[in-house]
Protein backbone atom coordinates (compact mmCIF):
# COMPACT_ATOMS: atom_id res chain seq x y z
CA UNK A 1 0.00 0.00 0.00
CA UNK A 2 1.09 3.67 -0.54
CA UNK A 3 -0.50 5.29 2.60
CA UNK A 4 1.53 8.64 3.23
CA UNK A 5 4.05 7.69 0.45
CA UNK A 6 5.60 11.26 -0.49
CA UNK A 7 7.53 10.07 -3.74
CA UNK A 8 8.56 7.65 -6.13
CA UNK A 9 11.70 5.69 -5.29
CA UNK A 10 12.10 4.79 -8.60
CA UNK A 11 13.36 0.84 -8.03
CA UNK A 12 16.49 2.36 -7.32
CA UNK A 13 18.87 3.21 -3.50
CA UNK A 14 18.67 6.22 -2.71
CA UNK A 15 22.22 7.53 -3.87
CA UNK A 16 21.37 6.11 -6.90
CA UNK A 17 18.49 8.28 -7.50
CA UNK A 18 20.32 11.36 -5.78
CA UNK A 19 22.95 11.02 -8.64
CA UNK A 20 20.47 9.96 -11.11
CA UNK A 21 18.61 13.24 -10.66
CA UNK A 22 21.67 15.21 -10.16
CA UNK A 23 22.44 14.15 -13.85
CA UNK A 24 19.04 14.83 -15.32
CA UNK A 25 18.80 18.48 -13.51
CA UNK A 26 22.27 19.46 -15.04
CA UNK A 27 21.10 17.51 -18.52
CA UNK A 28 18.01 19.85 -17.96
CA UNK A 29 19.72 23.41 -17.72
CA UNK A 30 22.49 22.97 -19.56
CA UNK A 31 20.26 21.86 -22.53
CA UNK A 32 17.15 22.82 -22.29
CA UNK A 33 15.14 19.76 -22.70
CA UNK A 34 15.42 15.79 -22.53
CA UNK A 35 13.58 12.94 -23.21
CA UNK A 36 12.70 10.40 -20.17
CA UNK A 37 10.36 8.10 -19.03
CA UNK A 38 7.42 9.95 -17.38
CA UNK A 39 8.19 8.85 -14.07
CA UNK A 40 11.48 10.56 -14.10
CA UNK A 41 10.44 13.46 -15.18
CA UNK A 42 7.72 14.12 -12.80
CA UNK A 43 10.48 13.07 -9.97
CA UNK A 44 12.79 15.62 -11.60
CA UNK A 45 10.36 18.17 -11.48
CA UNK A 46 10.19 18.01 -7.93
CA UNK A 47 14.01 18.20 -7.56
CA UNK A 48 14.72 20.92 -10.07
CA UNK A 49 12.28 23.56 -9.45
CA UNK A 50 13.36 24.42 -6.35
CA UNK A 51 17.14 25.09 -7.50
CA UNK A 52 15.76 27.29 -10.37
CA UNK A 53 13.80 28.84 -7.56
CA UNK A 54 16.70 30.04 -5.41
CA UNK A 55 18.74 30.74 -8.47
CA UNK A 56 16.54 33.94 -8.67
CA UNK A 57 18.91 35.24 -5.76
CA UNK A 58 22.34 35.38 -7.31
CA UNK A 59 24.25 35.13 -3.84
CA UNK A 60 27.41 32.66 -3.09
CA UNK A 61 25.31 30.96 -0.83
CA UNK A 62 22.52 30.22 -3.06
CA UNK A 63 25.46 29.19 -5.34
CA UNK A 64 27.09 26.48 -2.89
CA UNK A 65 23.81 25.07 -1.94
CA UNK A 66 22.81 24.22 -5.74
CA UNK A 67 26.33 23.09 -6.73
CA UNK A 68 25.89 20.49 -3.59
CA UNK A 69 22.64 19.29 -5.96
CA UNK A 70 23.63 20.04 -9.21
CA UNK A 71 27.43 19.01 -8.77
CA UNK A 72 28.19 20.56 -12.55
CA UNK A 73 29.92 24.04 -12.12
CA UNK A 74 29.05 24.19 -15.83
CA UNK A 75 25.02 23.83 -15.15
CA UNK A 76 25.40 26.07 -12.02
CA UNK A 77 26.93 28.91 -14.11
CA UNK A 78 24.52 28.54 -16.71
CA UNK A 79 21.59 28.60 -13.93
CA UNK A 80 22.35 31.66 -12.36
CA UNK A 81 23.92 33.56 -15.29
CA UNK A 82 20.78 33.23 -18.60
CA UNK A 83 18.41 31.27 -16.75
CA UNK A 84 17.37 32.78 -13.88
CA UNK A 85 17.46 36.56 -15.80
CA UNK A 86 15.04 34.59 -18.08
CA UNK A 87 12.47 33.10 -14.65
CA UNK A 88 12.92 36.52 -13.03
CA UNK A 89 8.99 37.90 -13.00
CA UNK A 90 7.72 33.75 -13.13
CA UNK A 91 6.25 32.87 -9.35
CA UNK A 92 6.88 29.02 -10.21
CA UNK A 93 5.92 26.49 -13.04
CA UNK A 94 9.72 26.42 -14.56
CA UNK A 95 9.09 22.96 -16.50
CA UNK A 96 6.61 21.68 -19.13
CA UNK A 97 6.21 17.80 -19.36
CA UNK A 98 4.88 16.61 -22.46
CA UNK A 99 4.29 13.14 -23.47
CA UNK A 100 5.27 11.45 -26.18
CA UNK A 101 3.90 8.14 -26.28
CA UNK A 102 5.82 4.97 -25.12
CA UNK A 103 8.98 3.29 -25.85
CA UNK A 104 9.22 0.52 -28.52
CA UNK A 105 11.74 -1.86 -26.61
CA UNK A 106 9.98 -2.20 -23.00
CA UNK A 107 6.27 0.43 -23.60
CA UNK A 108 7.32 2.53 -21.08
CA UNK A 109 5.84 5.49 -21.10
CA UNK A 110 8.35 8.70 -22.62
CA UNK A 111 7.85 12.19 -22.01
CA UNK A 112 10.34 15.61 -22.85
CA UNK A 113 10.80 17.28 -20.54
CA UNK A 114 11.84 21.00 -20.87
CA UNK A 115 12.02 24.87 -19.41
CA UNK A 116 9.04 26.72 -20.11
CA UNK A 117 10.80 30.24 -21.43
CA UNK A 118 13.08 28.58 -24.08
CA UNK A 119 10.66 26.83 -26.33
CA UNK A 120 11.06 28.70 -29.29
CA UNK A 121 7.58 27.58 -31.11
CA UNK A 122 5.75 28.35 -28.98
CA UNK A 123 6.76 31.53 -27.98
CA UNK A 124 7.23 33.24 -31.22
CA UNK A 125 3.74 31.17 -32.66
CA UNK A 126 1.99 33.81 -29.68
CA UNK A 127 3.54 36.55 -31.19
CA UNK A 128 2.42 35.91 -34.63
CA UNK A 129 -0.97 35.02 -34.40
CA UNK A 130 -3.19 38.02 -35.82
CA UNK A 131 -6.49 39.09 -34.30
CA UNK A 132 -9.37 37.66 -35.94
CA UNK A 133 -12.19 39.18 -36.86
CA UNK A 134 -15.92 37.57 -36.95
CA UNK A 135 -17.86 37.99 -40.03
CA UNK A 136 -21.51 37.25 -40.54
CA UNK A 137 -23.29 35.68 -43.57
CA UNK A 138 -25.95 36.24 -45.27
CA UNK A 139 -26.69 39.98 -45.29
CA UNK A 140 -26.79 41.88 -48.39
CA UNK A 141 -24.32 44.34 -47.26
CA UNK A 142 -21.51 41.87 -46.59
CA UNK A 143 -21.77 40.38 -50.20
CA UNK A 144 -21.98 43.82 -52.09
CA UNK A 145 -18.79 44.69 -49.79
CA UNK A 146 -17.67 41.80 -50.32
CA UNK A 147 -18.24 41.94 -54.05
CA UNK A 148 -16.49 45.62 -54.50
CA UNK A 149 -13.25 45.33 -53.13
CA UNK A 150 -10.49 43.68 -54.56
CA UNK A 151 -8.60 40.50 -52.90
CA UNK A 152 -5.16 40.95 -52.69
CA UNK A 153 -3.14 37.69 -53.26
CA UNK A 154 -0.13 37.11 -52.21
CA UNK A 155 2.71 36.47 -54.28
CA UNK A 156 2.57 32.77 -53.37
CA UNK A 157 -1.26 32.35 -54.07
CA UNK A 158 -0.25 33.89 -57.75
CA UNK A 159 3.22 31.72 -58.51
CA UNK A 160 0.39 28.64 -57.73
CA UNK A 161 -1.94 30.03 -59.66
CA UNK A 162 0.39 30.60 -62.98
CA UNK A 163 1.74 26.84 -62.07
CA UNK A 164 -1.99 25.73 -62.63
CA UNK A 165 -2.48 27.49 -65.48
CA UNK A 166 0.73 26.37 -67.11
CA UNK A 167 -0.27 23.32 -66.22
CA UNK A 168 -3.74 23.44 -68.22
CA UNK A 169 -2.21 25.06 -70.87
CA UNK A 170 0.20 22.09 -71.76
CA UNK A 171 -2.61 19.06 -71.10
CA UNK A 172 -4.62 21.63 -73.59
CA UNK A 173 -1.67 21.64 -76.43
CA UNK A 174 -0.84 17.79 -75.83
CA UNK A 175 -4.44 16.96 -76.28
CA UNK A 176 -4.97 19.38 -79.71
CA UNK A 177 -1.60 17.86 -81.26
CA UNK A 178 -2.13 14.63 -81.97
CA UNK A 179 0.54 13.36 -84.30
CA UNK A 180 -1.08 12.83 -87.21
CA UNK A 181 -1.14 9.06 -88.92
CA UNK A 182 0.27 9.20 -92.02
CA UNK A 183 -1.09 6.63 -94.66
CA UNK A 184 0.40 5.12 -97.88
CA UNK A 185 -2.08 5.50 -100.14
CA UNK A 186 -1.53 2.60 -102.58
CA UNK A 187 -1.73 4.32 -106.08
CA UNK A 188 -5.03 2.94 -108.13
CA UNK A 189 -4.50 -0.26 -109.99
Amino acid sequence: MRHRKSFNHLGRTSSHRKAMLSNMAASLILHKRITTTVAKAKALRGYVEPLITKSKEDTTHSRRVVFSYLNDKYAVTELFRNISGKIADRPGGYTRIIKLGKRLGDNAEMAMMELVDYNELLLTDTSKKAKSTRRRRGTSKNKEVEAAAPVAKTPVEDVIEDAVVVEVKEEKTEATTKPEKVEDKKEEK
